[in-house]
């Protein structure tokens, strides 16, 4: 049978009390938390309330999170379930608000980065370890300011996955060096980069996990197409996250992270040479991808996003 009890003044004073709306207690915690926990927590009342959620499935709820804390997913899951996305859903319409428009499209920034990698002037080969299931691949472009000027001085920042789908620092089978497949490089007066390197794949989430766990309840697959990722810093620019897709995947528009953009697909050319370069044949894919920055807002980097990240040292 269900019952309505969400309006009652014992469910409202327990929500008021639960999150100490009122600043009681000791010293009164932080105001922020206290506001965001008051709507987080009502709106989970009325959902049990409104669906009838019953306490087996509430407890299922939180034995979920506790396996999803357990496996260290609880980014994996943000991506998949659209969270992130949203995130820069909200972001594009700042700056529409704003009227700043150009530059290159942000997206996830995903949970795979790692800082610490060796940073580089111009040009970075990044495939440490052999690789025999990838082929050679050369990523390179200009980064440029909203008026087209080649911007020194940047770092841009890459990272992918290997020919297996796994991220150095988080490989299970722990066959990968540290930073192999990351890498950062500065780019000189002619604002120019290039990364020397491996062609990725495409990969899904682990199938054993608490994201998959729930995609699978949802009927939904946990499949990412080819890509790499970017952060590109400059002085005088806002922070940019994105990252491109590998033309021809064929989950290109099927992402279960929702990170595809038509502007972030750029072509791939075959070419011949790759052996001057210290590729490992001389076939190699080639890609070009050019960077463009927007200006920083009132003189601040209203894109730096404050999230847990791993490091390590080189």
């Amino acid at each position: 049978m269900s019952v309505k009890v969400f309006e009652t003044k014992e469910v409202q004073d327990l929500l008021k009390a639960a999150s100490n709306a009122g600043g009681n207690g000791t010293n009164g915690g932080d105001a922020r938390t206290r506001q965001v926990v008051l709507r987080l927590l009502g709106d989970l009342f009325k959902a049990i309330d409104d669906l009838d959620i019953t306490p087996d499935e509430v407890w299922a709820g939180v034995n979920y999170l506790n396996k999803l804390g357990q496996d260290g997913e609880a980014a994996l899951l943000a991506a998949g379930l659209g969270l992130e996305k949203y995130l820069d859903i909200r972001m594009d319409a700042e700056d529409e608000a704003i009227g700043l428009d150009g530059g290159t499209p942000r997206t996830i920034e995903g949970p795979l980065y790692v800082g610490g990698a060796p940073v580089r002037d111009g040009v970075a080969k990044i495939d440490i370890d052999a690789d025999e299931g990838a082929g050679p691949l050369v990523i390179h472009g200009t980064v440029t300011g909203l008026d087209g000027k080649p911007v020194a001085g940047a770092l841009v920042e890459c990272w992918h996955a290997n020919s297996h789908g796994f991220y150095s620092h988080f490989d299970p089978t722990g066959a990968q060096s540290d930073f192999n497949l990351r890498g950062a490089v500065k780019t000189g007066a002619d604002g120019k980069y290039e990364f020397r390197t491996l062609m990725p794949v495409g990969y899904g989430c682990p199938p054993q996990g608490a994201t998959q766990q729930l995609l699978d309840r949802l009927g939904r697959h946990g499949n990412r197409p080819a890509h790499v990722h970017f952060f590109v810093t400059s002085d005088g620019h806002r922070k940019l996250t994105t990252q491109f897709n590998i033309d021809g995947d064929p989950l290109i528009w099927d992402d279960f992270a929702y990170a595809t953009r038509e502007e972030l697909i750029p072509p791939v050319t075959g070419k011949t040479g790759g052996a001057a370069l210290g590729l490992k044949a001389d076939a190699y894919q080639d890609i070009e991808f050019n960077f463009v920055l927007t200006p920083r807002v009132e003189g601040k980097d209203n894109q730096i996003v404050e999230r847990l990240r791993a490091s390590a040292t080189a």
